[in-house]
C-alpha cells in the first residue's frame, strides 16, 4: 500500500529531476522561478442534450468525476436563450479543475493511456496554444479513459482538456509539454 506522505506522482518527479534542468539549459533561465511549470488542468464537458433531459448532466458528472478523481461541478446557463430553449440557471455541462498531484496523475493517464486509445490517433495538434502558454485540446469520446466502463455508458460525450502553464510564450509551453512526452504531430 502506498504511503500518501511519501508518494510522488511519476510526472511530478520527472519534472523535478529532469525536465526543469532541460528547460533551464534550453532557454537559459537565470532563476529557477522562471522555469515554466504546469499550473492546472481544466476538464470540461458541454452537454447539449441537457436541454431536453437534465438526467444526462448527472450521468456526465459521474463520468467526469470518475475520470478526474475529483468531484465535478455542474455548470449552469447564465442567460436565457429562447432559440436554444435554454433558461437561466439550467444545467448545461460539467467541469473540474485539477491541481497538484491529481493534475500530474491525470496528465500521466492522458498521455500514456487515453490518447493512444483514441481511434486513428496521429498525435495532437501543435498549434492549439493561446499565445500565453496554455494548451487546449478536444477529445471526441470520453470512453477512451480506463475509468469509464464501456458497457455502462448510456451516451458518449466529447470533452475539452485545457492545460494551463505559467510559461510566458507558446514556445516555452510547447517545450515543456514535449518534455512531458506530449505526442505532438507537428
Amino acid at each position: 500500500m502506498l504511503d500518501a506522505a511519501t508518494y510522488t506522482p511519476r510526472l511530478k518527479a520527472d519534472y523535478r529531476d529532469r525536465i526543469r534542468a532541460a528547460l533551464k539549459e534550453e532557454f537559459g533561465y537565470k532563476n529557477d522561478m522562471q522555469i515554466p511549470r504546469l499550473d492546472k488542468i481544466v476538464l470540461n464537458m458541454g452537454i447539449g442534450e441537457a436541454v431536453k433531459d437534465t438526467k444526462k448532466v448527472k450521468s456526465a458528472e459521474a463520468d467526469l468525476t470518475a475520470i478526474a478523481g475529483q468531484k465535478a461541478v455542474i455548470t449552469k446557463a447564465k442567460n436565457s436563450i429562447a432559440g436554444f430553449r435554454v433558461r437561466e440557471d439550467m444545467p448545461l455541462g460539467v467541469k473540474v479543475t485539477l491541481r497538484g498531484d491529481r493534475m500530474y496523475e491525470f496528465f500521466d493517464r492522458l498521455i500514456t493511456v487515453a490518447l493512444p486509445r483514441v481511434r486513428d490517433f496521429r498525435g495532437v495538434k501543435g498549434s492549439s496554444f493561446d499565445g500565453r502558454g496554455n494548451y487546449a485540446m478536444g477529445i471526441k469520446e470520453h470512453i477512451v479513459f480506463p475509468e469509464i466502463d464501456f458497457d455502462k455508458v448510456d451516451e458518449v460525450w466529447g470533452m475539452d482538456v485545457i492545460i494551463c502553464t505559467n510559461a510566458k510564450t507558446d514556445a516555452e509551453a510547447k517545450a515543456l509539454l514535449k518534455l512531458f512526452n506530449m505526442p505532438f504531430n507537428s
